[in-house]
C-alpha cells in the first residue's frame, strides 16, 4: 500500500521526546521532530532572578524572542529548576513518560543533574539520549559555539562573520536523525540507547567540500567555472549556476560564444565574455532568458 508524502512526514507520530536543550540546535531539532508528529516537550530552566516578567530562561528568547516563538510551536513548554528537589521532581515525572530525551549541556553538567547515561539507562531501560555536544571525546568540556566550530573548519573568511549558523543548523539536522536511530533501535530491541553529535563534526561535515577542494578558490564550484559565479547584471547581481555541461552550452549560445567547449568555461576569456554580456541586461531579462534557454540563474537585487 502506497504511503502518501504527508504520512511518511510524521514518522514520530506516537513518540514523545523531552528536551533540555537550548540556544539554537536543540529547538531547531525539536522543532523538526515536531513537524515529523512527534510529541514534544521541553523544560527549561526559570528566568535569572531580578529578571523583568515574561523573560525566558533559554538564551535564544532574550536575543531574539520572534525565533524562539518560531522554534517552540507546537512544543509544550514546562519550567523547573533542576538543581533543587521539585525541580528532579518534574525532571524525572516526564522522563518516565518519555521515549527519547535530548540534551545540549557538557557530561560534567549531566553528572551533576543525574543524568550520566548509565544511571539514566538503569532508571529508564526503554529511554534514548540524544546530546548535543560542543566538541568530542575528550574536548567535550571545552566552551564553544557556532562561530568558534565554524572558525575550526575553516569556514569563516576575513572579518565578517558566516551568513548564518552552519554548525548549529547541522547539529540539528543530525541530531534529528539520531532520533530516527534511536527509534529504530527501540522498535528493534525494546530498549534505549545513547547517541551524541558535537557541533564540531557538524562544521567538519559541512566544510567537507571544502576539504575536496570543490569550493576552495580557483575550483570548480569556487569560482573557477565561469558559468558558476556571482556576476553584476545591469540593475543587480546574479547567481549563476551553469555548471553541468549542457547548461554550459546553453549559457555560451545565450553570450554569443560561437564555438563552445566545455573546458573553455575555465578560461579568464569565457569569464570576461559572460561578465559583458551581463552587465547588458536586466534582472527582468535575465529570469526570461533562464525559462527560455533552461539556464540555472537566480537574480538578486
Amino acid at each position: 500500500m502506497a504511503t502518501s508524502t504527508n504520512q511518511a512526514s510524521r514518522i514520530l507520530k506516537g513518540v514523545r521526546i523531552l528536551s533540555l536543550a537550548l540556544n539554537v540546535p536543540g529547538p531547531v531539532a525539536l522543532m523538526r521532530c515536531q513537524k515529523m508528529g512527534a510529541t514534544c516537550i521541553k523544560l527549561e530552566p526559570p528566568a535569572p532572578a531580578g529578571s523583568p516578567p515574561g523573560t525566558l530562561g533559554d538564551p535564544l528568547g532574550l536575543y531574539n524572542r520572534a525565533a524562539y516563538d518560531v522554534l517552540h510551536q507546537g512544543v509544550r513548554v514546562l519550567r523547573a529548576d533542576l538543581k533543587t528537589g521539585q525541580g528532579q521532581k518534574v525532571l524525572h515525572k516526564e522522563l518516565a513518560r518519555a521515549d527519547v530525551l535530548l540534551t545540549s549541556f557538557r557530561p560534567s553538567a549531566l553528572r551533576k543533574l543525574g543524568l550520566e547515561w548509565k544511571a539514566l539507562h538503569r532508571l529508564y531501560p526503554a529511554l534514548s539520549l540524544v546530546a548535543i555536544v560542543g566538541a568530542p571525546g575528550v574536548r567535550s568540556e571545552e566552551p564553544g559555539h557556532d562561530l568558534t566550530y565554524q572558525a575550526e573548519a575553516g569556514l569563516v573568511c576575513g572579518l565578517e562573520l558566516p551568513t548564518t549558523l552552519f554548525a548549529d543548523m547541522g547539529g540539528a539536522l543530525m541530531a534529528s536523525e539520531l532520533v530516527l536511530a534511536a527509534r529504530l533501535h527501540q522498535l528493534q530491541t525494546g530498549k534505549g540507547m545513547r547517541h551524541a553529535i558535537a557541533l564540531s563534526e557538524a562544521a567538519t561535515y559541512l566544510a567537507l567540500p571544502r576539504a575536496w577542494s570543490l569550493t576552495t578558490p580557483g575550483a570548480a564550484v569556487g569560482g573557477g567555472h565561469a558559468g558558476y559565479r556571482v556576476y553584476p547584471c545591469k540593475d543587480g547581481r546574479v547567481a549563476l549556476a551553469a555548471l553541468e555541461p549542457h547548461f554550459a552550452a546553453a549559457l555560451a549560445e545565450a553570450v554569443g560564444m560561437t564555438r563552445f567547449q566545455f573546458m573553455a568555461m575555465f578560461a579568464p576569456e569565457t569569464r570576461h565574455v559572460i561578465a559583458a554580456f551581463l552587465l547588458t541586461q536586466t534582472r527582468q531579462q535575465l529570469d526570461q532568458l533562464a525559462l527560455e534557454k533552461d539556464i540555472p540563474l537566480y537574480t538578486l537585487s
